[in-house]
């Protein structure tokens, strides 16, 4: 896997106009800002004292006051997910009042001349399928199209289809580190639940496009982008291996059931495998950290290029459905915004399909096991009386959204 470097890169002081009727946006997860559900999430920060999310941003209220926002910012597109918690409280037992209130939201959207892309699942669970076994269980296949399947056809002015939400980071984090609900660490255990969140996906696929012919059906998949600690030919064979099980395992396992892919970009990593005595050792990341986000991760642009151009190689158009910046003091997310589109523009230039930008987050959220720390929104939020505050950065990235391009400083 070797990275070849762009070539005829625009001038910085260029002016970088983007591809006519792209996407312009930012995303949200019902968790993360409605407020007041009750999951296995909720359920799971109530055990371990992490910090609860409780009413979150209230955007379950007020989301009105937040599309306002948006609209005012020029975002022509919405990312947002329906909390199947909400939908279906009781296995087989569907909440018609909740499922008017997410028409509610996709009418306010729509009012508002922004495209809704929704999400079904995003990392949350009803408390009865977690209880059941959650996606280890091959029953939650069938509850999960069961839902699917009902929400297609109660909201069918929806265009944009995304089933799952980073199933590989959830994987990942439940399964493999255990540090998120369910907390298990077995390996036999993350690749069952993996195989069922892809026959889900597959099967949602099909279940849309028989509802909605011409509904669009796409992912959400975490890429990291990841070079080689001085260009050791065992790191580069390490990280040939991490690419195919940490990016790009989901769509081989798809049968090419994706009409697009969405990818959602936040760090670089430089991977060493350490060697021992005559044994493999750890792996350990080298990277410099000489641009890093609060959340402490390391904030290198350029990888977006090469993830994009990776993606090019399954002719699908490509939105970035996330890509967004811990920055509570709003220092350096108009720069972070910029130079990822810089590369992104990079990436158009040389004839990759990229439609569309949804920055993370629209609103300051509940960061999952973060809490409340991370400050991720394109507008603040004061957690004690939910006041709303645009920041600085914002306005900037509306400056990039209404004129559908980029000033880059010279």
């Amino acid at each position: 896997m070797k990275l070849q470097s762009p070539k005829n890169l625009a001038p910085l002081e260029s002016r970088l106009t983007f591809p006519a009727g792209f996407f312009w946006g930012a995303a949200t997860s019902a968790h993360q800002v409605e407020g007041g559900n009750h999951n296995d999430w909720s359920e799971w920060e109530k055990v371990t004292r992490h910090e609860e999310s409780g009413r979150a941003c209230d955007h379950y209220n007020r989301f009105r006051e937040d599309f306002d926002i948006a609209k005012s910012l020029g975002h022509n597109a919405h990312r947002f997910s329906i909390e199947w918690s909400r939908i279906e409280p009781e296995e087989g037992k569907f909440n018609e009042k909740e499922i008017a209130h997410y028409q509610e939201v996709i009418d306010a959207l729509r009012e508002r001349g922004i495209e809704p892309f929704v999400t079904l699942w995003h990392w949350t669970l009803p408390v009865w399928v977690a209880k059941q076994g959650g996606w280890e269980n091959k029953k939650t296949i069938d509850d999960f199209t069961r839902y699917v399947d009902k929400i297609v056809r109660s909201l069918k002015s929806v265009t944009y289809w995304m089933p799952l939400n980073e199933p590989g980071t959830f994987v990942g984090l439940g399964y493999i580190q255990g540090s998120r609900p369910p907390q298990v660490k077995n390996l036999t255990r993350a690749n069952r639940a993996f195989k069922n969140l892809m026959a889900a996906h597959r099967q949602a696929y099909d279940i849309i496009h028989k509802v909605n012919d011409g509904a669009l059906v796409g992912t959400a998949n975490y890429a990291v982008h990841m070079t080689p600690y001085k260009n050791l030919p065992w790191n580069w064979l390490l990280i040939k291996i991490l690419d195919y099980v940490r990016n790009w395992r989901f769509f081989a396992t798809l049968n090419n059931k994706f009409d697009f892919i969405g990818i959602q970009y936040y760090h670089t990593d430089v991977i060493n495998l350490k060697l021992g005595k005559g044994r493999w050792g750890p792996i350990e990341l080298k990277n410099p950290n000489d641009w890093v986000s609060d959340i402490g991760w390391w904030i290198y642009p350029e990888g977006i290029y090469h993830l994009l151009k990776r993606a090019a190689r399954y002719g699908k158009p490509i939105f970035i459905t996330e890509n967004g910046v811990a920055d509570a003091g709003d220092i350096y997310r108009e720069r972070f915004i910029k130079e990822m589109l810089r590369w992104i523009y990079q990436a158009t230039s040389e004839g990759v399909d990229v439609r569309g930008y949804f920055y993370w987050s629209l609103l300051d959220n509940f960061e999952w096991d973060s809490g409340f720390t991370q400050r991720f929104g394109l507008v603040e939020i004061n957690y004690k009386t939910m006041e709303r505050k645009i920041r600085k950065s914002a306005l900037e990235y509306a400056k990039i959204a209404k004129e559908n391009a980029v000033e880059t400083d010279p």
